[in-house]
């Protein structure tokens, strides 16, 4: 708050200075003396060396920000579970890549602390944070075995090959629907066709019928063979 109240109290003044110099506002006024001397100006004088004073102080501004930053983190340290979490998935990370070879738990902790260490995204996290993930990496080493990034990519691999299967299946699934679609209606058109045939044969046969008996022949129905009529008697 100091410093943001330097801030905005300086800017004010090297403003109003500068409106004053070039006539747009009225500089400060005032009488002094100094014994039997008199001081013209004071007011003015005053106010220049004020504002001098107060653009000067914005140099150490980002000296005094860094420091005051500094001892805010030393006495505001702590660790967060953010960087806890930060460093373990790190170290999680590496571990199901197969980085770490060790198998005592000390020498497991050991190798991961140095890798920790460094790793150039975590160079600014306190030693105490990458011990504390180091450890816990150690002992979720059996999970990253698990699932190590051999057995993952081949597991990945295998649903990958399932899901191209079912998509292949799919497709023939498909192209059997249409294929069904089209003998259902190629089907359709044949029945329509010999329904036709068939309309067409019963209007013939009726036809028949109708112009034989006067030729002198008949149909048979059982045999649709075709007879002759018996010839009536001539007369005498």
């Amino acid at each position: 708050m100091s410093m943001t109240f330097i801030l905005v109290l300086g800017l004010a003044a090297i403003g109003y200075t500068l409106a004053c110099a070039m006539g747009a506002a009225p500089w400060l006024t005032f009488t002094a003396t100094f014994g039997d001397l008199f001081v013209p100006n004071a007011g003015m004088i005053t106010q220049i060396v004020v504002t001098v004073i107060l653009a000067s102080l914005f140099f150490f501004m980002p000296s005094a920000g860094r420091i005051m930053s500094l001892e805010r983190s030393h006495r505001n340290f702590r660790i967060t579970m953010e960087d806890v979490a930060r460093a373990y998935h790190t170290c999680h990370t590496a571990d199901r890549a197969g980085v770490f070879t060790m198998s005592s738990e000390f020498d497991a902790v050991r190798e991961r602390l140095s890798y920790l260490r460094d790793h150039p995204d975590l160079d600014s996290l306190e030693p105490q944070i990458l011990e504390l993930a180091a450890q816990m990496s150690q002992q979720s080493r059996e999970l990253a075995d698990i699932y190590n990034d051999e057995k993952v990519a081949r597991a990945k691999t295998f649903l990958r090959q399932r899901q191209e299967e079912a998509e292949r299946q799919q497709t023939l699934i498909v192209e059997a629907h249409h294929a069904l679609r089209d003998i259902r209606k190629w089907s359709q058109q044949v029945e329509l066709e010999e329904s036709v045939v068939a309309s067409q044969l019963s209007q013939l046969e009726e036809q028949l019928e109708a112009t034989l008996p006067a030729l002198g022949y008949t149909l048979g129905k059982q045999s649709a063979d075709i007879l002759p009529l018996p010839q009536k008697p001539a007369a005498e």
